[in-house]
């Protein structure tokens, strides 16, 4: 199995650095590559089984579409060929048409017929309770961007916090193994069941790190979740 984490050195914080170290413990016999931006890209050689990529400044947003648009027809051939990929954090606006931030129109990859809408003036913070086929996700938010447009198909469906947009009953997007969500951090530890899942599609045996670690802080903190009345918008501030 090989592992492409892309961009490290921008797109690995907020925690989000946690899900390719947890995948490598997961497949300790995984070949890891960590692509830098001066770097050029495994994926398209097709031997990369699943494509990492986490949260990012809005500065590097604008490196990271730069650096992927010579991929971009590549890329959408192994997306649908049926690669996997991981895309947490605002890195799910790179697959839209564009950012727009006041009178600024970004363009960004242009996969998918949706927009991000920023506002650096007002931070979104919230926990988050959804469900995917019969699991359920926890999580938890910290943006300044929500989209507005049209998906490839539904990734998580909300049960407490909010989607895409405030009302949005959808958080994410699916297309064939691409899995992008606003979710921030270690997402694959706080998701066992999804982890399992996400191990099998790659054709590994789905066998957890820690297993008994992740799975009680999973079950602690959906227990959690779960109770009446949680509130689970945690701050706006500007």
């Amino acid at each position: 199995m090989t592992i492409e984490a892309l961009f490290p050195e921008f797109c690995e914080w907020l925690g989000d650095s946690a899900n390719v170290r947890y995948l490598c413990q997961c497949m300790p016999d995984a070949k890891l590559i960590r692509t830098y931006s001066n770097d050029r890209a495994n994926f398209p050689e097709g031997t990369t089984d699943i494509l990492y990529l986490g949260s990012m400044t809005e500065r590097q947003q604008i490196v990271a579409a730069e650096r992927l648009m010579p991929y971009r027809a590549r890329l959408l051939e192994r997306l649908d060929a049926g690669m996997a990929v991981l895309a947490t954090g605002n890195s799910i606006e790179l697959f839209g048409e564009y950012i727009r931030d006041g009178s600024d129109r970004i363009p960004m990859l242009g996969f998918f017929p949706f927009h991000a809408e920023r506002d650096m003036e007002n931070r979104h913070n919230s926990m988050f309770l959804g469900s995917f086929e019969d699991m359920a996700i926890v999580g938890y938010k910290s943006q300044f961007s929500f989209l507005r447009g049209s998906f490839p198909g539904d990734f998580i469906s909300v049960r407490g916090g909010c989607g895409n947009s405030m009302g949005d009953k959808n958080e994410g997007f699916r297309y064939k193994n691409l899995f992008a969500t606003y979710l921030l951090g270690p997402f694959l530890v706080l998701n066992p069941p999804f982890t399992r899942y996400l191990l099998r599609l790659i054709g590994a045996d789905g066998k957890l790190a820690f297993e008994k670690e992740v799975t009680e802080a999973y079950e602690f903190r959906l227990k959690n979740l779960e109770k009446e009345g949680v509130n689970f918008i945690v701050g706006e501030h500007g």
